[in-house]
């Protein structure tokens, strides 16, 4: 929803940041500020203070720095608006009420909350009924308390195909809420709509606030085509956005300092019994840029536990692929890969929490893993199949956008490939000297002047090259925040979560939310004066000049509202979707590198497929063709 710039100003104004810090942080006075120890970091020396003249905190050993609204965000996890509501709450400060067509779309999306909450219900009321007995046995089985079923309200959806629908129906519940919900399967040739959930253990899906979206279920019965099955996508839930126990699992990710991200369901519950409760898992789906992002929001190194099989160090490949883009100082991964033939329920179960602590304290970084990826790929022992290696990590690191850290990645990488080359007597063959002998201290094998043989095509790929430079639609999308910067106001979290690749576009980006968070006003001049004082003018024309002219009705500042809303809300969605299906292209080129099947293969295709809608619709906005139902 949209908060006018003077209601964040006077919740600011009513609430002292030394007032909302203080709940969480021991502040003592020092002059005009409060100092204490620092809630991102552990420290003996305080460097985190609070100056409630100026409306901001700043923490010099994390370099964090922000206002209210910010510290919740990042103490515990909350979105911008769950900030905003608690804040305007403490504060009596009351929010302004939505338009008609946020009413309608609240009282919608409450109604399906409303009949996934009944659901709920009734799982957990037939788990302890009379068909819900074989389901306890196997909860029993498995160690799960009844106090724990409770904790996670595990239910049990009976084996008759109308029980849900029927009982929903006694509630007053509508059939197409039902199935809007998705609770229910329908299509064409279903004349009846009938239950999705049938026979199955039922583990209930929340979101951040706590709330029932969605549900996953495990069958008791072996001869049933899928032994896990999640609901499809509805108005309240995207299997690829959300994860497993975020709402339980954030307040111990932010009091530990870390959060475990394992494979399944009774993994998380598992490790939760075991005293790890700020385990969290992805929903049945490989993990995604969108899950990975509410990770790092919960911690800056969240450590990924998969199960020690085939399958399992696959996810982690996976994962990695997703996580080199999106790295920065401070955020990356740690990987724990369990024993083989284990997951984290048997490791929590058999050995408990000294088990699982030792799993943990053993996670490799994420750099150990993309090395341990190449290496095992095949023998590295003639210098052709090094230098294979050496190319396969060269394309892996240009995928790291940060230019700092690849750099770093770029000299921990060649050091290890130096170790594994046999060395004569007198020294390796320097590369770019023919004949001459060089040390251990000559120039590193991937260093940036080392010349390899590519092909011009390989040569101009930004896989290779690591170039950032800002594509088109990328400065579509920030220049028409800059010159029309009260659309802030409704964008201002899709901003500040979307995947920018290039650097103009990142400094730009962070100019945007920093006006945006201390409220300044949505003016064009004061926008271009801002610039100005940011030395970013220069920045900004040359992003503009990269928009397509079949954009350039956007960046006129009398363009029409509704068309300017529409055109870059698209432009958004092209965005994260794009940058989504290349992400997973990348995972299923790998995956068929490693298994040449045909699973395999139709996905690469599917995707390939996929981006090629994506590109068809992009070319149909560059000629001013909008699709609504995009």
């Amino acid at each position: 929803m949209r908060y006018p710039p003077q209601v964040l100003e006077e919740i600011r104004a009513r609430l002292p940041v030394s007032a909302v810090v203080g709940k969480r942080v021991r502040l003592k006075k020092a002059g005009r500020e409060w100092r204490g120890l620092s809630p991102f970091n552990a420290e003996k020396t305080p460097s985190f203070y609070v100056n409630d003249q100026k409306q901001f905190y700043h923490c010099f050993s994390s370099g964090k720095h922000g206002d209210i609204f910010t510290f919740l965000m990042e103490t515990e996890g909350l979105s911008f608006p769950e900030a905003v509501e608690r804040l305007a709450g403490e504060a009596g400060v009351a929010l302004p009420k939505p338009s008609r067509e946020d009413r309608a779309e609240e009282i919608k999306r409450k109604s399906l909350h409303d009949v996934m909450e009944l659901a709920a219900e009734f799982f957990e009321s037939s788990l302890q009924g009379r068909f819900g007995a074989k389901a306890r046995d196997y909860l029993a089985g498995r160690r799960l308390s009844r106090e724990t079923q409770g904790r996670f309200r595990i239910g049990y959806a009976p084996p008759d195909r109308f029980a849900l629908r029927d009982h929903l129906a006694s509630k007053d519940v509508a059939i197409d809420m039902m199935v809007e919900a998705g609770l229910l399967v329908t299509g064409d040739d279903v004349k009846v709509p009938y239950d999705r959930f049938r026979d199955r253990i039922m583990f209930p899906i929340c979101d951040m606030r706590g709330r029932v979206v969605a549900f996953g279920g495990r069958a008791m019965s072996a001869d049933v085509p899928a032994k896990y099955l999640n609901s499809p996508d509805t108005p309240l839930f995207n299997k690829g956005r959300l994860l497993y126990n975020h709402h339980l699992a954030r307040q111990p990710a932010h009091d530990k300092g870390t959060v475990i991200a394992v494979e399944g369901y009774v993994d998380v519950i598992s490790l939760s019994v075991a005293g790890f409760p700020n385990a969290v898992a992805p929903l049945g789906t490989a993990l995604t840029e969108d899950q990975l992002a509410l990770l790092w929001r919960m911690a800056e190194e969240p450590i990924l536990c998969f199960d020690g099989d085939k399958a399992g160090r696959r996810a982690a490949y996976r994962a990695l692929d997703i996580a080199l883009p999106n790295l920065t100082a401070g955020k990356s991964l740690r990987f724990a890969i369990l024993p083989e033939g284990q997951d984290p329920d048997d490791l929590a179960r058999d050995g408990g929490a000294q088990a699982v602590e030792r799993v943990l304290a053993s996670a490799r970084p994420l750099v150990d893993v993309l090395w341990g990826r190449e290496v095992e790929a095949g023998p590295l022992d003639t210098p052709e199949r090094r230098a294979g290696l050496e190319q396969r990590l060269r394309e892996s690191l240009a995928l790291i956008r940060d230019e700092t850290l690849k750099r770093y990645y770029r000299e921990e990488i060649e050091s290890r490939i130096s170790a594994l080359s046999p060395e004569p007597r007198g020294g390796r063959f320097n590369r770019q000297g023919g004949g001459s002998r060089r040390d251990r201290k000559g120039p590193a094998p991937m260093s940036p002047g080392a010349r390899m043989s590519v092909s011009p095509l390989l040569a101009r790929s930004p896989l290779f090259t690591g170039t950032t430079a800002e594509t088109p639609r990328e400065a579509m999308i920030l220049c028409t925040f800059l010159v029309h910067p009260e659309l802030l106001h409704d964008h201002v979290e899709t901003l500040a979560e979307l995947d920018i690749e290039g650097r103009a576009s990142q400094m730009l980006r962070s100019l945007l939310l920093d006006g945006a968070a201390a409220g300044h006003p949505t003016d064009a001049a004061v926008m271009q004066a801002r610039l100005e004082r940011a030395g970013l003018t220069q920045a900004a024309e040359r992003l503009m000049a990269l928009v397509r002219p079949g954009d350039r009705w956007m960046l006129e500042p009398h363009a029409d509202p509704l068309r300017l809303e529409d055109a870059l809300r698209q432009a958004i969605t092209l965005h994260r979707r794009a940058r989504t299906l290349h992400s997973e292209l990348r995972a299923a080129e790998r995956a068929l590198a490693e298994e040449d099947n045909e699973a395999n293969l139709a996905w690469l295709r599917e995707v390939q497929n996929q981006l090629s809608s994506v590109e068809g619709a992009e070319a149909d906005l560059d000629n001013g063709v909008v699709h609504r139902d995009h």
